[in-house]
C-alpha cells in the first residue's frame, strides 16, 4: 500500500497564517506612515492652507454675490450662493490636490523617492498613503468655506449623516485628484513640465463640470465632456449633502461609486509607474 502522505507540520501552518495575514497589516502600515511623513510637512508650514483659502472666499463673497444678483444662472429652489458653495469647496479640493504630485519630483531629486523604492514597501502602499495626506488637507480646507458658508447664510445640513457624507466625498475627491496628480508627475517626470501641465488641467476640469453653472446650462458637447469629469460628480455629491433642499442629478450613490471606480483605477496606474520616475 502507498504510504500516507504526511500532514504539514503545525509550525509551517502557523507561519503561512501569519504571512497572509501580515500581507493587508504591512500594506496599512506603510500607507499610514506615508501619509504621516506628509502631514508632518504641513505642520511644519501651514501657510500653504491659509494661502489656498483666500481663492474660494473670493469665489463666495465676490463672485457668488455678483452672480447672484444678476440672476443669470438658473439654480431652482436654491440661490445661488447655494448652489455655489459646494462647487467652491470641490474646486478647491480640485487645486490643492491637482499639483501635489510634484512632491515625488521633489524626493526624487532629494534622493528620498530612491531610498524608498528600494524597500520592500507595497508600491500601491506609497501611493495610498499620499492620497490619505491628500484627504486631510482637503478636510481642512472644507472646515473654513464650510464657516464661511455658514457666515453667508447658506442653509447647511447639519445632520450627522450628511456631515459624514460630506467629510467622505472631500476625502474621496482629494484622493482622487492627488493620484491622478501622481500619474502626471510619473509621465512628466520634471518640476517645469508638471506645473506647466497642472495649470493647464485645473481650468478646464472646473469649468467643464457643474461647479458654477447647472448641466442643463450646457451646449450639448460640454455636457457629454462633464459627464467623464470627476469634478462633476464630487460637485453632484457636496451639493445634495451639503445643502438643504438641493437634489441630486445623478443619486449620491452613482456619485461615489463613479468616484471610487475611478481612485481605484488611478490607483493601480500610479502604483505602476511610481518606479519610472527615478529612471
Amino acid at each position: 500500500m502507498p504510504a500516507a502522505s504526511a500532514a504539514p507540520p503545525i509550525a509551517s501552518v502557523e507561519t503561512a497564517e501569519v504571512a497572509r495575514m501580515a500581507g493587508p497589516l504591512a500594506w496599512a502600515g506603510q500607507a499610514l506612515a506615508v501619509a504621516q511623513a506628509e502631514l508632518q510637512k504641513l505642520r511644519r508650514d501651514p501657510t500653504e492652507l491659509f494661502s489656498r483659502a483666500v481663492q474660494p472666499t473670493l469665489w463666495l463673497v465676490i463672485f457668488g454675490q455678483v452672480l447672484g444678483r444678476s440672476r443669470a444662472i438658473p439654480t431652482g429652489v436654491l440661490s445661488y450662493r447655494e448652489f455655489l458653495a459646494p462647487g467652491i469647496l470641490a474646486q478647491s479640493v480640485l487645486f490643492t490636490a491637482i499639483f501635489y504630485g510634484i512632491g515625488i519630483i521633489w524626493e526624487r531629486d532629494l534622493g528620498i523617492l530612491q531610498k524608498m523604492l528600494i524597500t520592500p514597501a507595497y508600491r500601491s502602499a506609497l501611493v495610498v498613503g499620499k492620497a490619505l495626506s491628500a484627504a486631510v488637507r482637503g478636510l481642512i480646507q472644507a472646515v473654513v468655506i464650510l464657516l464661511l458658508s455658514l457666515l453667508l447664510g447658506i442653509r447647511l445640513d447639519f445632520a450627522p449623516a450628511s456631515l459624514l457624507l460630506v467629510v467622505l466625498a472631500v476625502s474621496l475627491g482629494a484622493a482622487v485628484f492627488s493620484t491622478f496628480s501622481l500619474v502626471v508627475a510619473c509621465l512628466v517626470k520634471t518640476r517645469e513640465r508638471f506645473m506647466g501641465i497642472g495649470q493647464v488641467l485645473t481650468m478646464p476640469l472646473f469649468f467643464a463640470s457643474n461647479a458654477i453653472y447647472p448641466l442643463s446650462m450646457m451646449p450639448g458637447w460640454l455636457h457629454v465632456v462633464s459627464r467623464g469629469n470627476p469634478l462633476t460628480y464630487l460637485v453632484d455629491a457636496l451639493r445634495t449633502l451639503m445643502v438643504q433642499g438641493s437634489p441630486s442629478v445623478f443619486g449620491v450613490g452613482f456619485d461615489f461609486a463613479v468616484l471610487g471606480l475611478v481612485f481605484v483605477v488611478l490607483v493601480a496606474v500610479a502604483a505602476r509607474l511610481y518606479p519610472t520616475v527615478v529612471t
